[in-house]
């Protein structure tokens, strides 16, 4: 007596889901590691990033339509899937997590803590040369008042010291934050303000962003005021914001502690 063998179907779209994660791993593992390079070209690598980031969305895709495969028709394959969309998951989390939160936040690229009279940046020889010849624009008044409706806490940072003490507490905060100070202008002259000129790093693409730092003497003390910009794309995902908080937050606690 002859034996039926019915083979079981098997969707291919559950190993190719695994497959395309791990590329997907492994090519914006390398575009990364390229992005924070400074020797890199910047655009090329933030192009080979978002393939990598593309490449994971068609993971999740795949692996979608083999659970659809095996829940209809009893295919197999749902194990290779899974692995697929975790991978391509653990890729994408951290930018979904950025690009949700910056939906929420209005499109803003340059964030400063005096919005009627922001710091200017500094047009030196040097101050151009750490931007690469460029001088952030002022994103004029209708922006400024965005940023007033987003970050009503972003505001100026007033100390009950002198303004040559308040700008040794900046300049140590700076460097504590590891910025590349490129200008440090103590406080006095035709002016009267100090300045500290600095190029930041972002944490995980580790792309420069421009700050300058004004230390304006007070009868009572010195005022801080702070402005971040960014150099790519106009929408900073509130990184502007999160930079001048923290440091900010620094240079109080070190008053504190000199106190």
């Amino acid at each position: 007596m002859r034996r039926l063998l019915i083979e079981e179907p098997v969707t291919r779209a559950g190993p190719l889901a695994r497959h395309l994660a791990l590329f997907s791993v492994v090519a914006t593992g390398i575009a990364l590691l390229l992005v924070r390079d400074p020797r890199t070209d910047t655009d090329a690598a933030l192009v080979a990033l978002m393939a990598g980031l593309a490449v994971a969305l068609a993971a999740i895709a795949a692996a979608v339509f083999a659970f659809v495969r095996v829940w209809r028709e009893g295919a197999r394959g749902l194990g290779a899937a899974l692995a697929g969309l975790i991978l391509a998951l653990l890729v994408l989390g951290y930018p979904a997590y950025r690009g949700l939160r910056g939906l929420r936040l209005p499109a803003l690229s340059d964030v400063t803590t005096d919005v009627d009279n922001p710091p200017a940046f500094s047009r030196s020889r040097a101050a151009f040369a750490a931007r690469n010849g460029r001088y952030p624009p002022d994103p004029g008044a209708a922006l400024r008042e965005r940023q007033r409706g987003a970050y009503p806490q972003i505001a100026p940072l007033t100390l009950d010291i002198g303004a040559d003490e308040a700008f040794e507490l900046a300049r140590k905060a700076a460097l504590k934050r590891h910025w590349q100070i490129v200008e440090a202008i103590r406080p006095g002259g035709r002016t009267g303000n100090g300045r500290i000129e600095a190029v930041a790093r972002g944490l995980v693409l580790n792309l420069p962003d421009d700050v300058t730092v004004r230390i304006r003497p007070r009868a009572d003390g010195a005022r801080i005021d702070v402005r971040s910009a960014s150099r790519l794309g106009g929408r900073d995902f509130g990184g502007n914001a999160d930079r001048i908080r923290t440091y900010l937050d620094d240079v109080a606690n070190l008053a504190l502690a000199v106190k």
